[in-house]
């Protein structure tokens, strides 16, 4: 067994998220870097003894010096789809100039890179050319690349799968583009995760580009109609027209799907291309008895009704709090901070409070208005943001790193803060804030605080144009809270004038 540590970048994103406790358990020493260590250390496996966790930006080469030093191989997991990047492929370019470089410095003996299928001599979509290219780059450098290249993942939480999983059940009949009648060779997360530990145990690999996929190559409109049997629901009508675009498509999926924009758009392009494996060899190199595409589906539908889906597309995203949230700087310094703050006391112990607000957003709502949270998410998906619904995980306490609606997690002291970023498409940068004293034996006072930095003109509007809907929302999230305890209120809501931000002064997050 290999006694340096093997570094793992995109850890906590959707394959990232699971081949790191797959490595664990396989006895290796694992380094997941990530650009933030909170959301790092709040996942499942940060507690085992042969983890350890790095902080870096894959774009700061320095950093990515420091975190690859002393590792014996790496997994390159990094992808930019996001709604906030606008040029995916730019980034993925640059980011992975970074890490050739970081990795000839640490001296490090290989890389494992997931891209994807597709012929280099087709004229391949733009997203699927970007994954290509980020293997070539790898390979630039002096250190070895060994690139897998798949098709569809089929796993739970997969962006594939939940486009899929929302189209079918959703829609008893659909008018798709003729691709749905193309050739994929989909495969099941559990086997990209089996391919990616095996190569690392099998030098031969070293060097190679290796396709991968499951045992059965079907149109897309197969793979629905598989979905549709092992899900209970009656077979799909498919009309494949040859008028509807692909970016008619991305519109009609953005209302039908809780996925935004930013992945749709390169996922529905790439699938004008054919993707099966020409390349055998990996059969003989990692042998493995894959999952057919109606048990990957299985398995997949089995872990949503269990509730026990480990990562989904939705983790990956920034989990720090803006830089102008801390203190140090002068009031005018980087902009006017905007601000809007309710306290009210609530006739329960924190304890109970905190469990209420951990609980808020996904099925059960924000306590009040919900019409308004929804017709928010509408337009947001509208403007091809993430939607108050998109793909999450509802566990029974919330972490840093969570997706929550169209929020993420980006700060947590249990018990007593919990700080909530917009993801959705704002003109500027906005945080939602609660806090919680206690006030007495069986009293707290809570605080909800939201905080707002525009960008021009668009967000000095957008800020006082939602002014009233804020005062109406806050206050009457605070008694909806107290209505859903049961509890009463020993002071009602009252709106405050917040004192600036000094998020430094603030407990670091455990």
């Amino acid at each position: 067994m290999i006694d340096a540590p093997i570094l793992v970048t995109g850890a906590t994103g959707y394959v990232g998220g699971r081949l790191v406790p797959a490595l664990l358990a396989a006895g290796y020493r694992v380094r997941a870097v990530a650009r933030s260590l909170d959301k790092l250390c709040c996942r499942p496996f940060a507690n085992h003894p042969n983890f350890e966790p790095a902080q870096a930006d894959i774009l700061d080469l320095p950093a990515m010096r420091q975190a690859a030093a002393g590792c014996f191989a790496a997994y390159y997991l990094v992808h930019s789809m996001h709604p906030d990047n606008r040029d995916f492929a730019a980034t993925d370019r640059e980011a992975a100039m970074v890490m050739a470089r970081a990795a000839d410095d640490a001296g490090l003996s290989r890389i494992i890179y997931l891209g994807g299928l597709g012929r280099d001599d087709d004229e391949l979509s733009h997203h699927l050319k970007s994954r290509h290219e980020v293997g070539k780059i790898l390979s630039y450098g002096r250190v070895p690349v060994t690139e897998l290249r798949a098709a569809m993942i089929l796993g739970s939480g997969s962006a594939s799968f939940e486009i899929m999983r929302y189209l079918v059940d959703r829609l008893p009949a659909m008018i798709a583009p003729r691709w749905v009648q193309n050739r994929c060779q989909p495969i099941a997360i559990s086997d990209v995760l089996g391919y990616l530990v095996g190569c690392l145990a099998e030098p031969r690999t070293t060097g190679l580009t290796l396709d991968i996929g499951g045992p059965d190559v079907l149109g897309y409109g197969d793979i629905f109609a598989i979905y549709a049997e092992e899900a209970g629901l009656p077979r799909r009508r498919i009309i494949p027209v040859p008028v509807l675009t692909p970016r008619l498509s991305t519109y009609w999926l953005q209302l039908v799907t809780p996925l935004p924009r930013s992945l749709i758009v390169p996922l529905v392009e790439g699938l004008r291309n054919e993707v099966i494996c020409h390349d055998q060899r990996i059969l003989d190199l990692v042998p493995r008895q894959c999952l057919s595409t109606r048990e990957a589906v299985r398995l997949a539908l089995d872990k949503i009704r269990q509730n026990a889906v480990e990562t989904t597309c939705a983790d990956a995203g920034t989990a720090t709090p803006p830089e102008w949230t801390t203190c140090g700087d002068a009031p005018y310094a980087g902009g006017t901070i905007y601000q809007c703050g309710y306290r009210a006391t609530l006739a329960a112990p924190a304890e109970a409070v905190w469990k209420a607000i951990t609980r808020i957003g996904g099925d059960t709502g924000w306590y009040y208005g919900n019409v308004l949270w929804r017709i928010r998410g509408f337009l947001d998906q509208l403007a091809g943001g993430v939607g108050l619904r998109r793909v999450t995980i509802r566990r029974e306490t919330l972490r840093v790193g969570d997706p929550l609606d169209f929020w993420r997690v980006v700060a947590m002291d249990e018990g007593r803060r919990l700080m909530l970023m917009a993801e959705m498409r704002t003109p500027g940068e906005a945080l939602l804030e609660f806090r919680l004293t206690p006030a007495g034996t069986a009293a707290t006072e809570i605080v909800v605080h939201s905080k707002f930095m525009p960008r021009g003109l668009a967000g000095l509007a957008y800020w006082y144009a939602l002014l009233l809907p804020h005062n109406l929302v806050f206050a009457g999230l605070l008694r909806g809270i107290a209505r859903a305890m049961g509890v009463s209120l020993v002071s009602p809501p009252v709106r405050f004038t917040p004192h600036r931000p000094t998020a430094c002064s603030l407990p670091r997050n455990r």
